[in-house]
């Protein structure tokens, strides 16, 4: 009888971290990002307690956006546009989707300017894959509109 070879489990191959190392790691990622239906679920409750950013282009925010997103292209945010936010507001920033690297930019220059940030994972195109709808925009806002 022939004898059969298993093949080396993939999974294995490098061993998985120790609890404690996995705590702090998945426990980082969660303090630096969120998810579409997380996102949803608190504005669909009106429990928005964070500043919702749309930081695509705003022909593709008029396009279609999350009711209720501000919009506010990575490259304006300064602190003169947001002025008007509390210092210790929340921002949850999304662009297109996992192709795109706007809301990491974005993240990025909140964090510089000392503000609190999350991603939130899947942008638009997560959005839209939960089943959740955009919203086309009414008017152009008034607020943030300065470089």
């Amino acid at each position: 009888m022939p004898a059969i070879t298993v093949a080396p489990s993939l999974v294995r191959e490098v061993p998985a971290a120790p609890p404690a190392e996995a705590v702090a790691h998945f426990g980082s990622l969660l303090s630096l990002e969120t998810d579409c239906w997380d996102v949803h679920a608190d504005l669909s409750a009106g429990q928005a307690a964070f500043v919702l950013l749309d930081v695509r282009a705003p022909e593709m925010f008029a396009a279609g956006h999350i009711a209720g997103a501000v919009n506010l292209p990575h490259r304006r945010i300064v602190e003169r546009n947001l002025a008007s936010y509390p210092a210790d507001a929340l921002f949850v920033v999304y662009c297109t989707g996992p192709h795109c690297n706007g809301a990491d930019r974005a993240a990025l220059r909140l964090a510089r300017l000392g503000r609190a940030v999350k991603k939130m994972l899947g942008g638009v195109e997560g959005w839209k894959d939960e089943g959740f709808t955009l919203t086309p925009a009414e008017a152009p806002s008034g607020r943030a509109r300065d470089e």
